[in-house]
């Protein structure tokens, strides 16, 4: 009787497995709706141990819009150089890539960005820097997709207290590298001027209108650079990312470097290399055209207080306010460029 009561148990569990397929890289980042996530491990050994690069066990159940609910066992890690030093939670890699997790295996690594502290101002950053991804995702296809989750914290010891906050999922660098017909680069070196001249004015004007200036294409600094596979000789692409130091997120541990003469993140710099008007132009005309999809992908997030969607949206105006001046354009991106 056990014996037979021990094969159905087992039957089941095949049969729920089969009938549920494995979660799906391009599914989870094609579609917007909140996803649930929680995440039990062993935290205070996250938060102790944040400056090394090993993995710990986690159990993650992610609770999907169409009602399907995963639990698995899968690793984590702390990751992220500066939010080790100044955070109490660092960043934090997912490992879904194991015997233990089948079903969520496809996922691979994911980053997963999470508040430097339990608290609603923590949170708060957490939900305008997810909206800077959705805007360039908006503006290139280029770029760094993500899902929003609404975490749940659990300490698997039981010595610290749950906590639930919002968070996100960013896209693989592999996947998008894929889905752009590409292959991430990684040596050597580049300078600005040797990646795609249309796609670096795309980023260097963005950087400016969210108010970043901590990226670099030669030191790799928060900028992946991808190749086309069918044509391994033309000029890589650059892609950012991270930009928790913009002024457009405006986190309180952000300051600029002293070298680049700006007091604040919230003062805007031009870090991008002569071009023409015309190339000027071609590159802000996405920008106009893009200015209403931005609008409204703002005052649509509704997770976000709306003073702090009005300060966002105040902020996005300015840029757009600098670019309708013929005079103004010249001055920031024609003779306000770097030369060096």
């Amino acid at each position: 009787m056990i014996k037979w009561l021990i094969l159905l148990i087992i039957l089941v569990n095949l049969f729920e497995l089969q009938a549920q397929p494995p979660v799906s890289h391009v599914t989870l980042f094609d579609q917007d709706e909140l996803i649930r996530m929680d995440l039990s491990t062993d935290l205070r050994k996250l938060v102790i141990e944040k400056q090394k690069d090993t993995y710990q066990p986690a159990t993650v159940t992610i609770r999907f819009p169409d009602s399907t609910v995963i639990t698995e066992e899968i690793q984590l890690t702390a990751r992220g150089n500066f939010r080790r030093e100044t955070c109490y939670m660092p960043q934090i890699r997912l490992n879904f890539k194991n015997q233990t997790s089948p079903k969520l295996a496809a996922l691979s690594k994911l980053k997963l960005v999470c508040g430097c502290r339990t608290g609603q101002q923590e949170e708060r950053l957490v939900l305008k820097e997810f909206l800077v991804y959705k805007m360039y995702t908006l503006l290139t296809d280029m770029s760094f997709r993500v899902r929003l989750l609404q975490l749940n914290y659990s300490d698997s010891k039981g010595k610290v207290k749950s906590y639930s906050q919002y968070g996100f999922l960013i896209e693989n660098t592999g996947e998008m590298a894929k889905r752009n017909k590409c292959k991430e680069v990684k040596q050597p070196a580049f300078h600005p001027e040797s990646t795609n001249r249309a796609q670096q004015n795309l980023v260097d004007i963005f950087e400016y209108m969210i108010g970043n200036t901590d990226w670099s294409v030669p030191g790799y600094h928060n900028i992946k650079l991808m190749r086309l596979r069918a044509d391994t000789l033309a000029p890589p692409y650059s892609v950012p990312y991270d930009f928790d130091f913009s002024g457009l997120v405006n986190a309180s541990y952000a300051s600029p470097n002293e070298d680049l003469g700006i007091t604040s993140v919230r003062e805007r710099l031009y870090r991008g290399f002569p071009r023409n008007m015309e190339e000027i132009e071609a590159s802000l005309k996405i920008f106009r055209e893009k200015r209403e999809p931005l609008k409204n992908l703002v005052t649509n997030f509704e997770v976000l207080d709306s003073r702090a969607r009005k300060d966002f949206m105040k902020y996005i105006d300015e840029f757009y306010d600098v670019i309708e001046s013929k005079k103004t354009v010249e001055r920031v991106f024609i003779n306000g460029a770097r030369t060096k």
